[in-house]
């Protein structure tokens, strides 16, 4: 199964640190959603859909770009991001409405992952931001353990 890796990563690119440790697990190409058709996406098995969380959800690019996805029968999708807060509960909300948007377009989301990032938005950079330092080696780490276990469930079989 080929795979691919969507992401946008703009302010410190913690999201694209996660983004290239899961894309190297599974063996996959990297691109930003406005590098990539949604034709060009039909022809992945398994996609991943990350960026960082802005205002309690995935960025509008990605939104956007699951908007203009063609139905799929066989999608496979995972989602990823960082935040400046997670949380089990709290992922599950900022993940929302991308995995709602991919659902209703048939695909499968299989996984997610979140980790803490580096956030200087609005006016923590004031104050220095929160969460310097993240994603850190614990959190680059979890996100290999979520790509292996991917590819274990998924690519490999």
């Amino acid at each position: 199964m080929e795979s691919l890796v969507i992401v946008y990563s703009y302010h410190h690119h913690n999201t694209e640190r996660i983004a290239r440790v899961i894309a190297n697990v599974l063996d996959a190409p990297v691109k930003k959603p406005d590098e990539v058709t949604p034709e060009e996406i039909s022809g992945y098995g398994l996609i991943g859909f990350g960026s960082g969380i802005y205002h309690g959800m995935h960025h509008e690019s990605l939104l956007s770009l699951a908007d203009r996805l063609p139905s799929a029968s066989s999608g496979t999708a995972f989602l990823f991001s960082t935040a400046g807060i997670t949380g089990e509960r709290k992922t599950s909300k900022d993940h929302s409405l991308l995995r709602e948007k991919l659902q209703a377009k048939g695909y499968r989301v299989t996984g997610e992952f979140s980790c803490k990032g580096y956030n200087t938005n609005s006016f923590l950079k004031y104050l220095g931001g929160m969460n310097r330092g993240r994603p850190n080696a614990e959190d680059i780490h979890r996100a290999w353990e979520f790509a292996r276990n991917l590819r274990k469930e998924l690519v490999d079989r």
